[in-house]
């Protein structure tokens, strides 16, 4: 029977494309159709999904991070699948009950320790949609580099650079991060990735306040600690926002940051200057 033009036209692309696939170097057809199959699920935005797991647990209400909705259903979606997360829970908000499920998840693995705070890792999230979902956006904290005397990892590496860049000086640092116990008034927000307290000897109040700026503007909450405050020395202490290495008190801070307080045990209003808050990610792409 003679196929119809528009039918036989088809039939011949079809049989092109499969003659093309059998014709790639072995292996290759796989990849192919891999690639078609992963295009047709959705995406965790991993940087919205990161931000809210940060902001949602310090809110005292049910608001959702802007951006992150989508996000947020799909992984509280796989959690619900492997009976870690209620069903109830499944709404777009990564609050302290999503996050003490995505831990346990983390846990599932073999992760401990700053691999099952909850934050969401970038291996962790990808084992996590294996089937369900591509993700996107991803953030890496990188190795850990010695930094002066300090160890930092290499996105806050980087991102102390660009710092220092912008303000054309030196930021040394009293403490760095992976420092577990090295200083009991931290309260653990060292423990982690993306943690350190800038140097400010030498420093006027001005200039302490533009380099706390500066930091923020690369994508650091950070605030200037008096000795007013707790049992320190003045500094500049800085955490980066999104690192997936942060400890849970640096988690803590960031989502504080972001709701206008000071980071502080009493969470108080923040005292820092006033900046459009960005990620280093988003710092980048301005």
């Amino acid at each position: 029977m003679r196929l119809p033009v528009a039918a036989a036209a088809l039939t011949t692309v079809a049989a092109a494309a499969a003659a093309l696939i059998a014709s790639l170097p072995q292996g290759s057809a796989a990849t192919v159709a891999e690639t078609a199959g992963s295009a047709a699920l959705p995406s965790v935005n991993m940087e919205a999904a990161v931000k809210a797991a940060q902001i949602d647990p310090r809110r005292a209400d049910q608001t959702l991070t802007p951006g992150a909705k989508a996000s947020v259903l799909l992984v509280e979606q796989a959690l619900r699948d492997r009976k870690l997360l209620d069903a109830k829970w499944v709404d777009g908000y990564f609050g302290t009950t999503t996050v003490a499920a995505y831990a346990k998840y983390q846990k599932s693995l073999g992760y401990t320790g700053l691999g099952a705070t909850g934050l969401p890792g970038k291996a962790s999230l990808v084992k996590l949609g294996s089937g369900r979902f591509t993700v996107t956006r991803t953030i890496e904290p990188g190795a850990r580099v010695a930094y002066g005397d300090a160890v930092v990892n290499a996105r806050t590496q980087k991102m102390l650079a660009e710092a220092k860049r912008l303000l054309g000086r030196d930021l040394p640092l009293d403490q760095g991060s992976y420092n577990p116990g090295g200083d009991p008034t931290s309260a653990g927000t060292h423990d982690g990735g993306g943690v350190v307290d800038v140097s400010v000897k030498g420093m006027s109040s001005a200039t302490r306040t533009s380099v706390t700026r500066v930091l923020r503007q690369v994508g650091f909450a950070a605030w200037v600690r008096s000795p007013s405050q707790g049992d320190w020395p003045w500094h500049i202490h800085a955490v980066a926002i999104s690192d997936t290495d942060l400890s849970a008190p640096a988690q803590h801070q960031v989502g504080d940051y972001y709701l206008g307080l000071d980071g502080l045990a009493k969470r108080g209003p923040d005292d820092g200057p006033k900046v459009t808050i960005r990620t280093w990610e988003e710092y980048r792409l301005r």
